[in-house]
């Protein structure tokens, strides 16, 4: 039987979640932007108690919430959005680090060719920036700095909580995209200082299609993001679309177990962390781990099987197993993976790294890593 060991990719959907998607698609199917009926109320009532869920789990204001189709769009948002403040304020200067997921850097090489200056912090070998180099690069006309909570190719944990509360003190904003521990990185979250945060559904066993960017208000005041798609004036104006009821709902629900379930969730994400790593230490096998357990996601290893390549291993071990080298939206590319090359490992050690990242069961670990021990002897 294949098991699925990619969840920093995608989660499978809660069936709690699936429940509630599936009595919005069936009996709440109305647009939540059509005022002159019930069918709308009812959809605009469903979003709303949605937009309460994520709220509630991050402890912020409800009218903080924006909905969106992921961190992707909430990353690029967050960033272009800024744009038109930039240029009348001369603030042009962008720091962030260079491993982050690249719907950060992809929007931010775009405003450099706009006559953008943008300042890159590499990490070290254990896969953290040093947030006292990164604050020393802010300077009067710092507009942003945006820094993942999480790399989603090692699981290594960055230290927002420094910066935020640095940054706070100051008028740059602070963008966390927060795809890989939303829902459950859930006090870290919450104690960060941060103006705006990105997230999605499907990384928390919620939906595919559907995230939030929060935005924080300062003394009531919306920050100068605008939009950057026109056609309606949803979610304030933020993000224009029809709002998408059921996904939404699904998210929200999503929002509501985590903040019941994160602290026993968290536990059983480091049992089953302590079983892969002394699966591997009692495997005799030569590997090494790529980032600093002590900063490390307690769902995700980032594991180079010295000498073996990550391609082979992964194509030998497909049939009963799943996992990847590297970002879902890089699987596409056979280059060495950038977040590796910026922590400085070598080129032999990148091309045999694999990541591996599970949920809250186990249920055929065992077997998987016999196979894949077995596997990995066979080269």
């Amino acid at each position: 039987m294949s098991i699925y060991l990619d969840y920093n990719a995608s989660t499978p959907l809660d069936q709690r979640v699936l429940d509630v998607m599936i009595d919005i698609y069936q009996n709440k199917y109305g647009n939540a932007d059509s005022r002159t009926h019930d069918f709308g109320e009812t959809a605009r009532s469903t979003v709303e108690n949605a937009r309460k869920q994520v709220a509630a789990l991050l402890d912020i204001n409800k009218d903080e919430v924006f909905f969106t189709s992921g961190a992707t769009e909430s990353n690029n948002i967050s960033i272009l959005g800024l744009r038109e403040y930039a240029e009348k304020t001369s603030k042009k200067h962008i720091i962030t680090t260079s491993i982050e997921h690249k719907a950060v850097l992809e929007p931010l090489h775009h405003l450099e060719k706009q006559g953008f200056e943008v300042t890159y912090i590499a990490p070290d070998s254990s896969g953290r920036i040093n947030a006292d180099e990164l604050l020393s690069k802010v300077r009067n006309d710092t507009l942003l700095v945006s820094v993942m909570h999480a790399n989603n190719e090692t699981g290594i944990i960055q230290p927002i909580d420094i910066i935020g509360e640095a940054l706070s003190e100051t008028d740059t904003f602070f963008h966390v995209d927060a795809a890989q521990s939303f829902g459950k990185l859930v006090d870290e979250l919450k104690n960060t200082k941060y103006n705006f945060l990105s997230a999605s559904a499907h990384k928390m066993y919620g939906p595919q299609g559907v995230g939030a960017l929060i935005l924080k208000k300062n003394r009531y005041k919306m920050p100068p993001i605008k939009s950057i798609m026109f056609g309606g004036s949803q979610e304030k104006g933020i993000r224009p679309g029809t709002i998408p009821t059921a996904l939404i709902a699904g998210f929200g629900k999503a929002c509501e177990i985590a903040a019941d379930e994160h602290t026993s969730n968290y536990i059983r994400y480091q049992n089953n962390k302590a079983f892969i790593l002394d699966a591997l230490n009692a495997s005799g096998i030569d590997y090494s781990i790529n980032g600093d357990l002590e900063y490390a996601m307690p769902n995700t290893l980032n594991v180079s099987f010295n000498g073996v390549n990550s391609e082979a291993l992964m194509l030998a071990t497909r049939q009963y197993c799943a996992v990847s080298n590297g970002s879902a939206c890089n699987s596409s590319s056979y280059k060495p993976s950038y977040v590796l090359l910026a922590m400085g490992l070598s080129l032999d050690r990148i091309e045999s790294a694999i990541r591996i990242s599970w949920g809250i069961n186990n249920e055929g670990f065992q077997d998987y890593f016999d196979k894949l021990i077995a596997a990995v002897n066979e080269f």
